[in-house]
């Protein structure tokens, strides 16, 4: 069917049950980022393949709200769908708030599969009916009446994480919640994130393309815990392993009977935990909403976590390496496509030692295509790699010590002063953020002007955060910590930057039909000096590949910036060049130059 028929089907449905608006999202029972092939029911609906994104369906119109990494993107799929494209996040889109209130009629029906929704925005639904003496129907998968051929839920088998990558026993991990737990005084802690449940358990799965997770719930009470899980997915040794913790296995979607008979004080992560799920615990039970624990304790790396990533990046640093060396020295035969290069990537990393998988599908885009902050090349879009303009590789990978990612763009051939500029203040604004030395308390949304100033100097600006948290062996997007100027309250990306937390630095500029540039390092925080202001705190970047030189106009560079790409380029020279043969090391070293 074209997306204009499944449309048409949908609002069939939709008059059977008596519904005015049918909102649906773009996650899964679990709130995760990226979901299974089963629960991509919004790609399915509208055709648009992006990571984000809020369809809503009236009995007369259709609209897609998404963020700005999606603009371009959104506005090429939705073509000829009939679903209009509201630019989430501009001051001229009407929000999706105002979208049901004034669309919403009296008396009427708004629906959702509520198992999709999250719980917080699922009251604010339910505020929004109330207003117009509208009811919620919050059980309803319309989608899946639709979706004929359906892919099934993951049955992937789970494995093991070991104690010298982890650093923490499960053991203690439970310990820690229970601790929180009664801080709160609370007797029961449910945990629907799937990379909150693979870190505290150690254990990793692949319900997910790219995400080691596995789908289940947790509910941790103070002398046991339940995991509701197919449990056909464990191996005998995690069984007992869970046994020895007195976790009980029960079959996964046994979760919504099973919290209808919780009684006294639950906690509860309302933005992590869905609709359906909060709603059918029992009413005599203490709902008390905080933010999960283990949120904190995960985007804390230990120094066992800590030094394994230090060595995934440098495995992963040979490989983006050598990707830079078989790139600059083939382009100009004109032969390599986007593609081409994208599985170029990922043969290299798959060399190295320990790796598993990448942590996200490869941004390879060249020249117009890169102003796309999220483009994914196809075979239709498929540009071939020519000199005269920027190539953009964002990649990343998994390995059993780390997960990775990295963003580079490259100058194939001689390429123009516009080019050449904007790639310089990208780099400034990197370096700027890098250098950061601050009091601690700070958080991200604190330090992201330093990013963003000389951009702004020139009245240039990016529809993104500058960073996100990464996970460890899990997902490459993990909150709380992060860099973002805008963020509401109540959001991700607040968190005080504790020391060993990892995050990105990657500000770009993103310029439609032409050109988009972005460079990517990963920054762990560590604790500086403490005096009597209090304790300072600043960055150890992990990333270890060069940033392209062809690029650079030095004379735009500080001295102070100078001296710290200098700095930075002789220790990816140190860390990378005994990796090499010899011809590639005596080109990294002239790629790592001082400038």
């Amino acid at each position: 069917m074209k997306i204009t028929e499944r449309i048409s089907k949908l609002r069939q449905k939709m008059q059977e049950h008596g519904i005015d608006i049918y909102l649906i999202p773009s996650a899964d029972f679990h709130q995760s980022e990226y979901v299974g092939e089963y629960f991509k029911t919004r790609e399915y609906m509208s055709g648009f393949t992006g990571s984000a994104g809020t369809l809503v369906v009236t009995r007369e119109k259709a609209g897609l709200w998404t963020d700005g990494r999606y603009f371009i993107q959104a506005e090429n799929e939705l073509q000829g769908s009939g679903i209009e494209l509201f630019r989430d996040g501009l001051p001229d889109t009407q929000k999706l708030k105002d979208f049901l209130e004034e669309n919403l009629p009296q008396g009427g029906k708004l629906a959702f599969d509520g198992r999709v929704i999250s719980a917080r925005l699922g009251a604010e639904y339910q505020k929004t009916a109330a207003d117009k003496n509208a009811t919620i129907e919050a059980g309803l998968d319309l989608v899946d009446e639709l979706w004929v051929d359906r892919p099934p839920l993951s049955t992937e088998k789970a494995y093991p994480m070991d104690v010298r990558y982890s650093g923490e026993e499960s053991e203690s991990k439970l310990r820690r919640v229970r601790e929180k737990m009664q801080e709160h005084q609370a007797d029961t802690l449910i945990i629907s994130t799937l990379d909150d449940i693979a870190w505290l358990y150690n254990i990793r799965g692949n319900d997910i393309r790219y995400s080691p997770v596995v789908l289940s719930y947790t509910v941790i009470m103070n002398e046991k815990a339940y995991l509701f899980i197919d449990d056909q997915k464990l191996p005998q040794e995690v069984k007992q392993m869970l046994a020895s913790l007195k976790v009980e296995l029960l079959p996964y979607n046994d979760i919504y009977s099973f919290v209808k008979n919780l009684e006294r004080t639950v906690l509860l992560d309302d933005q992590r935990s869905n609709y359906l799920l909060i709603d059918s615990i029992s009413p005599s039970a203490n709902k008390k909403y905080v933010e999960c624990p283990t949120i904190l304790m995960k985007a804390i790396k230990n120094e066992v976590e800590l030094e394994n990533i230090r060595n995934a990046h440098v495995k992963d640093g040979i490989a983006v390496t050598r990707f830079m060396y078989w790139l600059k020295n083939n382009a100009a035969a004109g032969n390599i496509t986007e593609l081409c290069a994208e599985k170029k990537i990922e043969a290299l990393r798959a060399e190295q030692e320990g790796y598993f998988q990448p942590s996200f599908r490869s941004i390879s885009a060249y020249g117009a295509n890169a102003a796309m902050m999220h483009y994914s090349a196809s075979e239709a879009s498929n540009a071939t790699i020519k000199e005269g303009a920027l190539y953009l590789i964002d990649s990343g990978g998994q390995y059993c010590d780390g997960t990775t990612d990295i963003t580079r763009t490259y100058a194939i051939g001689e390429i123009n002063e516009e080019l050449k500029q904007h790639f310089t203040l990208v780099l400034k604004g990197m370096i700027g953020l890098s250098m950061a030395k601050f009091l601690y308390g700070v958080r991200g949304f604190n330090l992201d002007i330093l990013a963003r100033q000389p951009l702004w100097r020139h009245g240039i600006d990016y529809l993104s955060g500058t960073g996100h948290g990464i996970g460890f062996v899990l997902n490459v997007h993990e909150s709380p910590n992060g860099f973002r100027w805008r963020v509401a309250p109540g959001k991700v990306d607040e968190a005080v930057l504790e020391e060993g937390m990892v995050t990105t630095n990657e500000p770009g500029i993103y310029e439609a039909g032409s050109h988009g540039i972005r460079i990517e390092n990963e920054l762990i925080t560590r604790k500086a000096e403490q005096n009597k202001y209090g304790q300072f705190m600043e960055f150890e970047v992990v990333t270890f590949s060069p940033i392209d030189l062809d690029a650079v106009i030095p004379e735009l560079l500080t001295d102070e910036e100078k001296s710290y790409l200098n700095r930075y380029h002789a220790t990816v020279y140190e860390k990378i060049a005994p990796h090499l043969g010899k011809e590639e090391a005596d080109w990294l070293k002239y790629y790592t130059r001082s400038i």
